[in-house]
């Protein structure tokens, strides 16, 4: 099985890095300092298979775009059509290639590789001006719909769309400019942050409602994302402490959303603000927010009312998206595998994996978990791994806030990304943006600009000695 090199999921799934939030978890499976050692150094055999069995041994360009290494073959062929799916440009409605059409009629996207390079990161422009690509705006108005979540602005929807098929006008063009904040750590050294302020240009149908709200959402990384389904959900509510009882400063809370194809709600895992509960689910949305291409999980098209092109817009069928393509894109997604650790025994990495813990970054960033059965995909059933995320929203303070409320989600709340796969970002991804809009350059900016529940670790690292910062830096590099 050769690698994929295409991309994953349209541009909806939203992961980055963040790094301290405070002392070790109370959940059952989730890895404490003394679970990890006497020094807080996790000396496990088998610590490099921070995916398990599913860990492929690969530090390429390519190194998210494997199938998890115990795929079964009978799974081999679905996933190579997901990969062939991810790598479709999606066209204009009608046209002879049946099964092919139906691109927006507005969108961010034609393929689900325009958004995630080699099924890694998206990021924002490089360039004053440039157009969005791997880098959405996510759009909504004060109130919730019937089932809790964001209500969509009433004229652009729930995602702003700057590109649009023949005949139908663009919504509008998002841009970003950045001022500079900076920020002096412990023995002189200065971090420069970037402060980002969004602005539209050319909105399509006037001004956005009174009090609507933004929220600027990166592509994220799409390895490991069935592992994480997989965790019991017992695991993760036994991990929340929504009111502080045990007084660390943590409150990590679970996100109560909805289960489109279940019709109830259920624990929320994915998305900045775990927003969506299973990946078929997340496969399905963003098929649609994107590209503009419907299933039978989110069947209308995305053109509000006063959007009368758009509505008249002929589709590529009812549905555009198969149920068996729907699968493929969903089985791919889930078994995508997570790169090995790699300097495992590296002193300094070592030593910074203590400082990690000792400054109470695993609070949030939760090193292991173990998964449960996962019916269909025995490769992601079982598994010990090490993704360094508690799936948990935790208030990240004001600076990091988007003010947009997703579901019990407020908008100081950000779920934590696991920091699985981050040391091959730049090799992956061609860049090092991180965050959920990709305003920090690197993992030391990253760091630097938490607040809120991560406020005294943030605090306790920039205090720290300088051979102590890069010690927490080359340990992340590692994973």
């Amino acid at each position: 099985m050769r690698p994929s090199n295409t991309v994953a999921l349209a541009c909806a799934l939203s992961v980055a890095v963040v790094v301290a939030c405070g002392s070790s978890p109370a959940g059952p499976l989730a890895v404490d300092a003394t679970d990890a050692g006497a020094d807080g150094a996790d000396s496990e055999p088998g610590r490099e298979l921070l995916g398990g069995d599913t860990t492929v041994f690969n530090a390429s360009g390519l190194a998210y775009s494997f199938p998890a290494s115990n795929l079964s073959n009978a799974l081999r062929d679905t996933f190579s059509f997901g990969d062939h799916m991810f790598a479709r440009n999606w066209v204009t409605a009608p046209a002879s290639t049946e099964g092919d059409d139906g691109l927006g009629p507005t969108f961010n996207a034609t393929s689900c590789s325009a958004c995630h390079l080699r099924d890694g990161r998206g990021a924002p422009p490089r360039e004053p001006g440039e157009d969005f690509v791997g880098l959405l705006v996510r759009l909504s108005v004060p109130g919730s719909d019937e089932h809790g979540g964001p209500l969509g602005e009433p004229s652009y929807g729930g995602q702003l769309q700057p590109f649009s098929i023949l005949g139908v006008p663009v919504e509008g063009k998002p841009r970003v400019t950045y001022s500079e904040r900076a920020v002096t750590l412990a023995g002189g050294e200065v971090v420069s942050l970037r402060v980002p302020v969004y602005t539209f240009d050319a909105l399509a149908h006037g001004p956005m409602a009174p009090g609507a709200m933004i929220s600027p959402r990166v592509a994220p990384a799409m390895i490991g994302l069935g592992l994480l389904e997989a965790i019991p959900e017992a695991d993760l509510r036994a991990m929340a402490d929504p009111d502080d009882a045990d007084g660390d400063g943590i409150s990590g809370r679970v996100n109560e959303v909805w289960d489109a194809r279940a019709g109830r709600a259920a624990v929320g895992r994915f998305g900045w603000k775990a927003n969506v509960p299973t990946i078929e689910q997340q496969v399905a949305g963003a098929f649609l927010g994107d590209i503009g291409i419907t299933s039978s999980l989110v069947p209308r098209e995305n053109c509000p009312d006063v959007q009368a092109e758009c509505r008249a817009a002929k589709t590529g069928g009812e549905p555009e998206l198969s149920d068996t393509k729907l699968a493929a894109v969903t089985l791919y997604s889930r078994t995508l595998a997570v790169p090995a650790r790699r300097d495992v025994d590296d002193p300094e990495a070592q030593e910074g994996e203590r400082t990690f813990v000792t400054l109470g970054c695993a609070a949030c960033h939760a090193p292991r978990f173990v998964t449960g059965d996962f019916p269909g995909i025995e490769a992601i059933s079982r598994q010990t791994i090490r993704p360094f995320t508690d799936l948990l929203l935790h208030d990240m303070g004001p600076d990091l806030a988007d003010g947009r409320p997703d579901y019990l989600a407020t908008g100081t709340e950000w779920r934590t990304p696991p920091l699985w796969g981050i040391g091959l970002l730049e090799r992956v991804s061609k860049h090092t943006f991180l965050m959920h809009d990709g305003r920090a350059r690197n993992v030391l900016e990253a760091i630097v600009w938490h607040g809120g529940e991560a406020q005294r670790s943030r605090d306790a690292f920039v205090a720290s000695p300088e051979s102590s910062r890069r010690a927490v830096l080359r340990f992340i590099s590692t994973l």
